[in-house]
């Protein structure tokens, strides 16, 4: 059992589901909060309000929404109602949610079936609304949810795990990182292969990527003696960082 934290205060008593996934565990809207919890052979989605009920207490639902893990999720940026999962399943959903104290929807708005094998990534595009990157185990593909037969585009294969992906702000540019230790960014509207890409991360256990602001990417992970690091970099250059923290060190691949 958990406990997740929220401005407001806590939500007890919380099954978690598993964490042998590279996306998202727990993610929240200004209305909503997902998050995995524990079932059986399937993916199941635990569903709460941000704010407690009038009774100090928070009413949790679920959503059984996968046939395998949910290993990753997304609320749209233009619709807070909407959500993304993907699953070892291999498929993406769509899913429109209400009030946690009233009965939720049973089906998905939309499915889409890459044929790629166990997704691990899904993140709506900042600007448009109706694109979504998702993660396969190592190419990422751009959809438009309009079109359910076949992706935008299929980026180039990376050499290893697919770990992380993130928009830029204006949604220009897609950035991922990888268990091969490289770093890349891409330009989807122009063309499959990196506009930049480095073998520059110092071990292959986990890592994050995330844009910050104009050119930056931060990322997170493991330095050659498995201290966990954060480090900065200018996407133009991603040879070496800008600067680097580490933060102690870890036994474990997290």
């Amino acid at each position: 059992m958990l406990q997740l934290q929220l401005l407001w205060g806590w939500i007890n008593n919380v099954r978690a589901g598993s964490f042998s996934c590279q996306g998202n565990h727990i993610k929240a809207s200004s209305k909503l909060v997902a998050f995995n919890t524990e079932q059986a052979g399937g993916g199941m989605l635990g569903l709460s309000s941000v704010k407690p009920g009038s009774d100090g207490q928070w009413t949790v639902s679920q959503i059984s929404c996968h046939s395998d893990l949910v290993t990753d999720m997304d609320f749209s940026p233009f619709d807070e109602s909407l959500l993304a999962t993907c699953s070892g399943d291999e498929t993406v959903k769509l899913w429109r949610l209400c009030d946690p104290e009233l009965q939720q929807p049973g089906n998905p708005e939309l499915t889409l079936r890459p044929g790629q094998g166990r997704l691990e990534l899904v993140l709506f595009h900042p600007t448009s609304s109706g694109l979504l990157a998702v993660g396969a185990a190592k190419s990422p593909l751009i959809w438009d949810t309009s079109r359910e037969d076949a992706p935008l585009a299929v980026l180039e294969q990376h050499g290893d795990l697919l770990q992380s992906l993130s928009w830029k702000q204006d949604g220009s540019l897609l950035a991922s990182s990888c268990k091969d230790k490289m770093l890349r960014v891409f330009d989807p509207r122009a063309q499959l292969t990196p506009v930049q890409s480095a073998k520059s991360l110092q071990n292959n256990k986990d890592s994050r990527i995330l844009w910050t602001k104009d050119d930056f990417l931060l990322t997170t992970g493991f330095d050659t003696m498995r201290s966990r690091e954060v480090r900065l970099w200018d996407s133009r250059k991603l040879s070496s960082s800008v600067s680097s923290v580490s933060l102690g060190t870890s036994s474990g691949n997290r």
